[in-house]
């Protein structure tokens, strides 16, 4: 797997994810909905650490950036 995504783009995700779980862990947000963007989350929190997203790889997206030869 090459990584795909920038520090930006990874930083952003972890917060989407730390303000979605504190919205869920409060009751803000609960039933299915609630479960959805708990797991929805996970993967925004996995992908950060892995630097990878599959959802880029088929379009070819990278927001890391390239180095210049």
């Amino acid at each position: 797997m090459k990584k795909n995504m920038g520090s930006a783009d990874r930083i952003i995700r972890v917060v989407i994810a730390a303000i979605v779980g504190v919205l869920y862990f409060t009751g803000t947000i609960s039933g299915t909905l609630g479960i959805i963007l708990l797991v929805l989350a996970g993967v925004f929190v996995l992908t950060s650490v892995i630097s990878f997203c599959p959802l880029y790889a088929p379009f070819g997206i990278k927001t890391c950036p390239t180095k210049d030869k």
